[in-house]
């Protein structure tokens, strides 16, 4: 039976735009009738890859985004002697593996779309062109494509959150971490800022501001769901259970304290999740997004309170417990709290538990 973790993470933001949309302002959703502020999915899983906890012991096991391989396997063949024509000529042939190719205004190739590009990939592009190179005779079509693709292989990233190749179907990888939009728990919307900046050096008597300009920004508390399925996570890394556990153990660090960087360095948000639910076992993934259509600030309101952070946790639990009852007669799975509001659990113990999953796996 497939083993599943998941994470349910409530996490409060000050000011802040971490996640913009078209216009610069924070990203939001209706949920239940109501405006929320949101991050989308693809931002959270932007700021786990580049977190400093895969960085710090996943380094070597990161795939590359990149529409430049072309000229990647360019300056790899010429720093080994290699005329350019011969590198550009084999480096076309090469790099289209990953997909269409288009010439750049500045001259040279790069690909039409971001292909998601492992290590073991890049080394096995970078022998396949010094192979054309030195002459070799090599498959065609299909079965030259087999000799770089892989369907798995060490990328911690790639196993995590998949990739899709829409020219080689068979080499895409089904992401083995469901990343879900976290939005506020209660009603919120962006708001304006209107600032100004001064010159420095106008000293003349009209010293109005030298610059004028507009900054949204939201605050709020965020839902965020995630769901692990760690036999496809194991599967996906080639059956390495040592890496799989690793990469969790740097995911759900990550979790708990990294967040997309948008205009971080005008508003400094830093949180951490001051409520973390972790959960393990063999039964359908469920999220607990219900627990917040309607929005704590109402529920609130019902209670004659004024503690948002209070209200998520007792609203998220709260529907935990209820689901346990209606579907499995009152039992929850194995699960771990962290809870900084009631100084319950630690960081720690949640990693150490959302591991052992993948060892028994």
């Amino acid at each position: 039976m497939t083993t599943f973790v998941q994470f349910h993470l409530l996490t409060s933001y000050g000011p802040s735009n971490p996640n913009r949309d078209d216009q610069g302002r924070p990203k939001q959703a209706m949920v239940g009738g109501v405006p929320r502020l949101r991050l989308s999915s693809q931002s959270l899983k932007r700021a786990l890859r580049e977190s400093s906890f895969f960085a710090q012991d996943l380094a070597d096991h990161m795939g590359k985004r990149t529409k430049l391989l072309h000229d990647l396997l360019v300056r790899h063949l010429t720093a080994k002697g290699t005329s350019d024509k011969a590198a550009q000529e084999a480096a076309d042939k090469v790099a289209v593996i990953f997909g269409k190719l288009e010439d750049k205004k500045e001259g040279g190739k790069k690909g039409t779309t971001l292909a998601f590009i492992s290590p073991e990939e890049r080394r096995l592009a970078e022998e396949l062109a010094e192979k054309i190179v030195a002459g070799e005779a090599l498959p065609a079509d299909k079965e030259l494509k087999k000799t770089v693709l892989r369907r798995a292989d060490g990328a911690i990233d790639i196993a995590m959150f998949g990739r899709m190749l829409a020219d080689d179907p068979d080499f895409n990888r089904e992401a083995a971490v469901q990343v879900g939009h976290a939005i506020t728990t209660h009603a919120a919307q962006a708001e304006e800022d209107w600032y100004s900046a001064v010159d420095d050096l106008n000293k003349a008597e009209d010293t109005g501001a030298g610059h004028l300009g507009e900054t949204a920004f939201g605050s709020g508390i965020y839902y965020l769901y995630v769901c692990i399925d760690c036999d496809l996570l194991i599967e996906n890394l080639g059956g390495d259970r040592a890496l799989a556990e690793k990469g969790i153990e740097a995911l759900t660090r990550a979790l708990a304290q990294t967040t997309p960087r948008g205009k971080q360095n005008s508003f400094a948000h830093h949180p951490m999740a001051f409520h973390i639910r972790a959960e393990r076992g063999h039964r359908t993934p469920r999220d607990l997004s219900g627990a917040f259509f309607t929005p704590v600030d109402r529920q609130l309101k019902e209670l004659r309170a004024n503690d948002l952070q209070s209200a998520s946790v007792k609203a998220l639990e709260a529907t935990a417990a209820r689901i346990d009852a209606c579907y499995f007669d009152g039992q929850p799975e194995e699960f771990r709290i962290l809870d900084t509001l009631a100084g319950e659990g630690t960081l720690s113990e949640i990693v150490r538990f959302a591991a052992e999953a993948v060892r028994g796996a």
